[in-house]
Formats: C-alpha cells, structure tokens, sequence
C-alpha cells in the first residue's frame, strides 16, 4: 500500500513525499484512516515503526482545514494535546509536528521540565493550536494560568505504558478532568499491559486496536548476543568490544543513573570518548550530549531507561544492555533503539552470574533463547552469585567491560542458551 491510498491531502502527501517516504509502515497503514475518520485507537507497536507519524499526519490533515490564520492567541486554542513521558520524546514528537506540518498553517508548542517556565508561558499566552508536553510542566503551566485545555479535541498518550511505570497515572487523570468534551482520544503504548488495558477502557469511546507486533518480541533485524563477564571486568569488557570492534556509535543502558555517570567516566578515562544522560542532567546538558554522540565527536553514549526512552537516532548500529534491565520488557524497549525502520543493528548483553534470573526473565518474554559467546581473554572465573538489590535501591552494579562486534568476535566460542 502506498500513502495516497491512506487518504491523506496532497498537502501532507507532498511533505511525506519531499521527505523520501514512499510506503507507509504498518502501523501507519492501519492507524492513519482510522485517525482521520475521528475514531479513537489503541495501538502496540515497537519503538521504530514509525509510530509518531502514524498519529502526527492524521491530526494535521484533520485540523489544518479549520486552521485560522488570525494574529489572535484567543483564535488560536488548544485543539490537540500529546502527552508523552518524556523531555527527549516530547521533543521527537514536536520535532516530527514541525517537519511534515511545515505546510499547515498550525501553531505547535512543545513544553517539558528541567528548563524555566517563563519563555514556555509566552509561547502558550502567544496561542498553539498543538500542544506536546510531559504531564508534570503541563500542569505546571495549567497552575501559571497559561496552558488552558477546554478546547483540546485530540488528546494523544504516547508510550502510555512507561507514564504508567514512571507513576504518572495521577497527573494523567487530572489533565483529563480539565480537557471537557474531547472528540477523540489515540493510547499509542509499546505493549498491551493489564494496566494500559485499565486505562483505554476508562478513557476510550469504542476504540479501533492495532497491534503490529506480538507482545514480547523484538525486532528481527536486531542480531542479539550475550557476553558472559565476570562482575569485575564488565568496564575492560565494554572498552574492549568498542575499541577491538571499532564501533562508533554506543548506546550503552544501565540500571541506575549513578553507574551512568561511573561507566561514561571511566570509559572516558579509558580512551572511549562517552558520556551520560540521565534525569539528574539538565535538559540543556542532555542535548548537548545527544547532539554530540549524533555527530559523532561523542564515541558512546551511556544512559538509564528513563533518559533513552524516545531517543531518535537515524540507524544507531550498536546498543549495548551493561546491566539487564529489571523489567524483561525494558530489554525489548532497549534493542528497539537499533534496528530500526528496516536497518540491522546488534543487541549485545554483558552478563554476570548474578543476572543470570533477569536473562532468563527476557528469554521467557522473547520465547527464544540468546546466542552467547566468550570474548578471548574474558574466561569468566566467578561461579558464586551475588543478591541484586531491586530497583527502590538506588544501586547499580559496577563491573568492566570491552568490545567487539556482536556475533563475531575472533576467537570466542558461540553457543546458544542461558549463559
């Protein structure tokens, strides 16, 4: 199916087109008619299926029609609302809003914390027509009296599943008690949890499901591979990897942000340009940082779930899970960052003895098990486990690390199953 045949305007079809689209994904190929007859949607789909198109080329096409070219903020209300659960995503979001409606006279606004409110207040006082925000600025500004939401028609939650797990659930229901008699509302999650069920059946009208995806599963372009390590070598492993492997582009995941802050800083004294992103980091820092490892003068970019959710980097070739996650579907989330949009990409694990649950816990999810290989020099020698402290803890493992290219390292041994 081609993206004439989803009944966008020419408008949009010309941007989607300038912008070297051709064939829609298919979450965008069932979720755009549906937007555009004012239907609500549940959708699961991966991260890199193309699912903030699916909602963004919709919506504008909808209100562009009806977009009033007045100089006056008062003619220019809220009509669409997108709540995401994060700085980063709500700046992809925004980002995508700007680019393919460069053509539709809409006025957009993006709004997050971590930096001041005046400039934001302004820019809502000055009239948006679009709104994407992170729920805790937005009631903020709702207190400022300067984001008023009795007109939004479209609400959007985007990665509704991780607002969930990042405990937003109250400061969702409060925005939804100020948004009045809404016509439609779209819940875009990565998975479809018995939470997220909760909340679509008290938020939405007879709503049309998507799932492109079976929940669990990773993306097939994403070569997987796990690295037994002992604790103590997890940094010379990871240097390693990355050095003897020439990669450069990193995007490593821990499970706190102070062995965030650790791994990058000893990376980086280490002859492995890197640094951290996390929530601690101001918003300024944090993009600073995502520019660089774009650009290439940072090697590898160390992050915690919370910081990379959302992070839309154009064919990023290696992620690497330094610590498993708690969660086996925070894995999925993690190796979604590569491979995307058709793109291969390699998911290397650094596995102790004392994960050895959490890996069994992601090939539970993934109903397959992982190739494991033992890096020459890397034998490991620890047979004894370790209690892991659990996420309330505020601790995270410290152990080496090096690299190497995933499924191909000179020398090691491949296997498949449990390391």
């Amino acid at each position: 199916m081609s993206f004439e045949e989803l009944g966008l305007s020419p408008v949009l079809l010309r941007t989607v087109i300038e912008e070297g689209y051709t064939e829609p994904t298919p979450v965008q190929e069932r979720a755009i008619p549906l937007v555009l007859q004012g239907r609500d949607v549940l959708a699961a789909a991966q991260t890199g299926t193309g699912k903030t198109a699916a909602f963004t080329l919709p919506i504008l096409d909808r209100l562009g029609p009806q977009a009033n070219t007045s100089f006056s903020p008062a003619r220019h209300p809220v009509r669409c609302l997108v709540l995401t659960p994060t700085r980063e995503l709500a700046v992809q979001v925004a980002d995508a809003v700007k680019t393919y409606g460069r053509n539709v006279p809409l006025r957009a606004a993006v709004v997050y914390g971590g930096v001041p409110l005046d400039p934001q207040i302004k820019e809502l006082r000055a009239g948006v027509e679009i709104l994407v925000a992170t729920p805790g600025r937005l009631l903020d500004l709702v207190g400022q009296n300067a984001a008023k939401l009795g007109q939004v028609e479209i609400l959007v939650l985007d990665e509704a599943d991780r607002m969930l797990d990042m405990g937003f659930m109250p400061d969702i229901r409060r925005i939804l008690d100020l948004l009045g008699n809404r016509k439609q509302t779209l819940l875009f999650s990565a998975t479809f949890s018995d939470d997220i069920k909760r909340l679509a059946g008290s938020i939405l009208s007879n709503p049309e499901t998507i799932e492109v995806a079976r929940h669990g599963t990773a993306a097939e372009t994403v070569r997987q591979l796990v690295y037994p390590v002992d604790r103590d070598r997890k940094e010379e492993l990871l240097a390693h990897l990355i050095i003897q492997g020439d990669w450069h582009q990193v995007l490593v995941f821990t499970r706190t942000k102070l062995a965030a802050s650790r791994l990058a800083s000893w990376l980086d004294r280490h002859g492995v340009a890197a640094t951290a992103i996390h929530s601690d980091r101001a918003q300024a820092d944090r993009t600073k940082a995502l520019e660089a490892f774009k650009n290439g003068e940072i090697r590898c970019l160390v992050a915690t779930d919370v910081a990379a959710r959302g992070l839309d980097i154009d064919a990023l070739p290696h992620v690497v899970n330094y610590e498993l996650p708690w969660n086996p579907e925070d894995y999925v989330h993690r190796i979604g960052r590569t491979g995307r949009a058709g793109a291969s990409g390699d998911a290397v694990s650094l596995v102790t003895i004392d994960e050895a649950d959490l890996l069994r816990g992601v090939q539970r999810l993934l109903q397959q098990s992982i190739p494991w290989e033992i890096a020459d020099g890397f034998t490991p020698r620890q047979r004894d486990a370790q209690p892991l402290r659990g996420p309330r803890s505020g601790s995270g493992s410290s152990g080496g690390g090096t690299r190497s290219r995933a499924g191909a390292t000179s020398g090691g041994r491949r296997r498949s199953g449990v390391a």
